[in-house]
């Protein structure tokens, strides 16, 4: 009896011992292994729109462990070109990859082309139509911020628009999300009168002041995106829109001056550095997992006024959209 204990307590002395060395060595490989590498593939990243969401990717990487890394597809790229920066990247090694949702509607095919390859998020629309692929989306719920936007301006008339004539103002850049951000607003319209005079796009920084010459006089100038309501603001503040008071959607430092300069009414946010954070963490973990499977994240949104801007409140959505 007293053999068969001291055979029984040797063979649990030399487990105990392996389980020691192969947990050390674990340890031993982990520490030595290079973290997993994201890239992130934006137009214009170095715009000051990416600022609060770049804030978001470092902060998400640096709580997870990961690399990020941030790569242009150019000023205005199209749908092959964020597609070669895409196999670029993977090529180059990266685990896995972030990548703005392309206005021309290419980005479907594109991940339809690279499924399996490498964990993908995609930024700026959750609603968008991805059926029959493994990616996510991370963003805003801009159906939902168009319903905000045409509240808010309800809210400043009284409750009914009738006599008053609106202009719908956006970015080609981001074209999908203003498609859900357009149909909220006028969605939330449909009873309270007034006329949607004209909708119009522009693509890249130029052109915005020939644009809105060429449209016909408004009451109120609607801004679907940052890049068109920096633009109104600036022909507001200019006295270039005919007395047109401007409401709009933004998320720069520019879009939050031409609020504080009073060319603006008022300022729906969304909330950029959530969509960085959530996007890096989901993609961390389907890294540390093959068997996770990523989320669809809808961040939150916020309005800003003039007369409460610098309040403490929003003290650290402005510290975010200025790093």
């Amino acid at each position: 009896m007293k053999d068969s204990r001291r055979v029984f307590i040797l063979i649990e002395v030399t487990l105990a011992g392996i389980l020691i060395l192969v947990t050390a060595a674990m340890l031993r490989e982990y520490r030595g292994r290079e973290p997993d590498r994201i890239a992130v593939i934006l137009q214009e990243p170095d715009a000051s729109r990416w600022a609060a969401f770049k804030y978001g990717l470092r902060a998400a990487a640096e709580d997870a462990g990961v690399d990020v890394l941030i790569v242009s597809a150019g000023e205005q790229p199209d749908a092959g070109e964020e597609e070669t920066a895409l196999e670029r990247e993977i090529v180059n090694g990266a685990d896995a990859v972030i990548l703005q949702l392309h206005p021309d509607g290419g980005t479907v095919g594109l991940l339809e082309r690279i499924d399996g390859r490498v964990p993908v998020m995609v930024t700026g629309c959750p609603s968008f139509a991805k059926e029959g692929v493994s990616a996510a989306a991370t963003g805003p719920d801009n159906y939902a911020m168009g319903a905000a936007l045409a509240e808010e301006l309800l809210a400043d008339c009284g409750g009914s628009l009738a006599g008053r004539t609106v202009g719908l103002l956006s970015d080609m850049a981001e074209a999908e999300e203003g498609k859900d951000r357009e149909s909220g607003f006028t969605g939330a319209l449909k009873e309270a009168g007034g006329t949607v005079a004209w909708s119009v796009q522009n693509s890249g920084q130029d052109g915005w002041e020939e644009l809105l010459e060429a449209q016909e006089p408004v009451d109120f100038v609607i801004c679907l995106d940052d890049s068109s309501l920096v633009a109104a603001g600036k022909e507001a503040g200019a006295n270039n829109l005919h007395g047109a008071l401007v409401y709009g959607i933004g998320h720069s430092t520019e879009a939050v001056y031409q609020l504080d300069m009073g060319n603006a009414e008022c300022l729906v946010v969304p909330d950029e550095f959530n969509v960085g954070y959530q996007s890096v963490t989901e993609v961390a973990r389907r890294l540390q997992s093959r068997f996770y499977d990523m989320k669809d994240t809808t961040v939150s949104h916020i309005m800003l006024y003039r007369e409460t801007l610098f309040s403490r409140e929003n003290q650290e959505l402005l510290f975010s959209m200025s790093q």
